[in-house]
C-alpha cells in the first residue's frame, strides 16, 4: 500500500518511492530511497507539498498519522480517476511544475544549474570536515555520506554535468574541490566496471577523503608556487600516512576508503609512496585512486601551474610507462570519454580506428576509422566521433596494430588520409 503523507510526517525506515510537485522541489538525487535520519532534517525543509511512500517495502504510517491519499483511496482535490483506479495527481508548489517524465531528461541549463548546487554543498561540506581536523574535531560521518550519495546520484541522472562545472573550478579552492572532483570520477569510473551501489558509494567516500592528510600539511607548503625543497617534499609525501591514521579513528569509514588514502601514491612499478608498493600488491581502487587523483591535478589550474586540457593529460598519462594500470587507466578513459591521440582502438562494427586531437577544448574524441577487421583489409579513412549521437563510434578497447598485420609506422594520420591506403594490397600493410 502507498499513501501520500506530509514530509514532516515522514520518520526513519519509511520508503520514498515518490514526491509532489517538480523534480527540482525535492533536495534529493533520487526518488526512491529508504529514509535514514539525517534525510529527515531535509525533507522538513523542502518544498515538496507530499511525500509518497511504500509500506511494503519500509516502515507504515504511525498509528494516527494523517493518510492525505492512498492508493486503495481516498478522493479529494489532489486525486484523478483513470479507468477505474484513482491516482495521485501532484500539487502545484510554488515553483514551476514538470511532468515526472521531463525528470530523466532535464534540459542542459537545469542539469548545470542543479550540479552547481550540488558542488556548492559539496563544497561547503569538504571545507568544513577538513577545517575540523586542522582543529582536532571528529568527521561527521553523516553529513559527509550525504554529500557522496547526491554525488553518487548525479553520476546516474546527468553523467557529465557536474564534471564540466568542476572543471571551472578556482586555484584558491583548489584543495577542496579537488576532493569532490575525485569523489565524482571514482564514482564515475566505479560505475563503468560494473560495481554494486554499494561499492560505488565506497568509493565515492575514497575520492572525498583522499587527500585528507593535507589538513596535517603547513598550508604555506601546500600553497607555495616554487619547486620543493626536500624537507618540504617529505613533509608533503606524510600526507598519506596522516591521512589513514585519521580515517582509522573514525567509526564507519569502509575499508577501501582507508586503502586508497593511504595507496593513492603508490605505483605499479614500485616507485611510490609511502610503502613502495608494486605489482598484486596495489588494490583495483588503490590504483584507480592514483588515477584519478593525477587526471584531475593535471586539469586543474594551480599556484605553480596552469591546466592542461583533458586531451593532453589523458595522453601524457598513457605515456607514463609503469605509473598507472593500463587497463584501469583505459576503463577511466572510457568513463570521461577522452582518449589520447594517436592511440589505435578497437571500435564495435568489427573496425579500427586512429583517435586524433578534439577540434575544441572539451569536445569528445574524435575517431579517424581506416580498417575492417572481419575482412582484415583497409578501408578509406572516414571520421567519427565517440559523442554517443547517431553515426558515432564506440571504442571498445586499445588495439595493436601489429596484432592484424598492420605496421606500426603506418598508423598515421597523414598516411592513413592518402588515397594510396585503401587501395593498398593486405601484403603491403606488414611495412
Amino acid at each position: 500500500m502507498k499513501h501520500r503523507i506530509s514530509p514532516q510526517n515522514v520518520t526513519a525506515g519509511m520508503y520514498i518511492c515518490g514526491f509532489g510537485g517538480g523534480w527540482l522541489d525535492h533536495p534529493f538525487w533520487v526518488k526512491r530511497f529508504e529514509v535514514k535520519p539525517r534525510h529527515l532534517p531535509r525533507l522538513a525543509d523542502s518544498a515538496v507539498p507530499f511525500v509518497i511512500i511504500d509500506d511494503e517495502r519500509g516502515a507504515g504510517l504511525a498509528e494516527g498519522l494523517p493518510d492525505c491519499a492512498s492508493e486503495a483511496g481516498a478522493s479529494g482535490p489532489d486525486a484523478k480517476r483513470i479507468g477505474g483506479k484513482e491516482l495521485i495527481r501532484p500539487r502545484r508548489s510554488n515553483k514551476s511544475f514538470r511532468p515526472a517524465s521531463w525528470s530523466s531528461t532535464p534540459a542542459r541549463n537545469d542539469r548545470r544549474a542543479e550540479a552547481k548546487r550540488l558542488l556548492a554543498r559539496s563544497l561547503e561540506v569538504t571545507r568544513t570536515t577538513f577545517a575540523n581536523i586542522r582543529t582536532g574535531k571528529p568527521i561527521r560521518m553523516a553529513e559527509v555520506s550525504d554529500v557522496v550519495e547526491d554525488i553518487v546520484g548525479s553520476t546516474v541522472r546527468c553523467p557529465r554535468a557536474l564534471l564540466e562545472v568542476l572543471r571551472l573550478k578556482q586555484k584558491d579552492e583548489y584543495t577542496y574541490l579537488h576532493s569532490v572532483a575525485v569523489c565524482t570520477l571514482m564514482i564515475n569510473v566505479a560505475r563503468q566496471l560494473g560495481k554494486s551501489e554499494a561499492e560505488i558509494f565506497d568509493y565515492g567516500l575514497a575520492g572525498l577523503f583522499h587527500d585528507l592528510g593535507k589538513m596535517c600539511v603547513d598550508q604555506a607548503i601546500l600553497d607555495k608556487p616554487g619547486s620543493l625543497d626536500d624537507a618540504e617534499f617529505d613533509e608533503v609525501r606524510s600526507h598519506p600516512v596522516h591521512g589513514y591514521d585519521i580515517l582509522a579513528r573514525t567509526p564507519g569509514v569502509p575499508a577501501i576508503a582507508l586503502d586508497v588514502c593511504r595507496h593513492h601514491h603508490e605505483r605499479p612499478d614500485g616507485k611510490g609512496y609511502p610503502s613502495g608498493l608494486s605489482g598484486a600488491e596495489l588494490t583495483e581502487a588503490a590504483r584507480l585512486g592514483a588515477i584519478c587523483d593525477v587526471y584531475d591535478a593535471l586539469t586543474s589550474d594551480r599556484a605553480y601551474k596552469d591546466a592542461w586540457t583533458p586531451s593532453k593529460a589523458i595522453s601524457a598519462m598513457w605515456s607514463w610507462e609503469g605509473q598507472f594500470d593500463r587497463e584501469l587507466l583505459f576503463a577511466f578513459m572510457k568513463s570521461v570519454g577522452v582518449f589520447p591521440e594517436g592511440l589505435v582502438v578497437e571500435l564495435d562494427g568489427d573496425r579500427l580506428g586512429l583517435v586524433l586531437a578534439p577540434r575544441v577544448e572539451g569536445q569528445r574524441s574524435r575517431v579517424l576509422v581506416f580498417y575492417c577487421t572481419a575482412s582484415r583489409s583497409p578501408i578509406v579513412a572516414k571520421d567519427a566521433t565517440t559523442s554517443g549521437k547517431r553515426d558515432s563510434v564506440t571504442i571498445i578497447a586499445p588495439a595493436d596494430p601489429q596484432a592484424h598485420g598492420i605496421a606500426p609506422e603506418l598508423c598515421n594520420e597523414t598516411h592513413l588520409r592518402g588515397a594510396e591506403w585503401a587501395r593498398q594490397p593486405v601484403a603491403a600493410l606488414a611495412g
